[in-house]
């Protein structure tokens, strides 16, 4: 059985993949959260998956994936380390980022929120706010 640490990285390079061969730019970098961006405003819509999206099968599986990988993407570009409590049952939703400065961040939510509210919980804004990325 893997750990939730173990799944991070797993999850993020398999969404990567998965975005890259659908014409996103998913390359770990700050630049590539603008497609991150672009990707939910293409295949969701406050909170409802756009029918034939690539969030309509699996979205549990692919927010957490996403989650991952905005959290990985801030992770190489600020330092910081994961934390998770495999005996949560909220684990993969409650996973975490723990900054340098000692901050902690929820990417998973993040991607959660970014799905439920649309825009208004950009994920470039997200990272924007943390200090990875500008928000035009």
């Amino acid at each position: 059985m893997t750990s939730l640490l173990d799944d991070v990285r797993t999850s993020a390079e398999w969404i990567a993949r998965a975005l890259d061969s659908s014409g996103y730019r998913a390359d770990f970098t700050p630049a590539g959260l603008h497609d991150i961006e672009r990707f939910m405003s293409e295949h969701s819509d406050k909170g409802t998956a756009a029918e034939s999206g690539l969030l309509a099968t699996d979205p549990g599986a692919r927010l957490f994936a996403l989650g991952c990988y905005v959290g990985e993407t801030v992770r190489l570009a600020l330092g910081g380390r994961w934390e998770a409590d495999d005996d949560d049952p909220r684990g993969e939703i409650d996973i975490r980022l723990r900054l340098p400065d000692g901050s902690v961040v929820w990417p998973v939510r993040r991607l959660m929120k970014r799905f439920a509210n649309g825009p208004e919980d950009s994920v470039v804004g997200y990272a924007a706010a943390l200090g990875v990325v500008t928000a035009n």
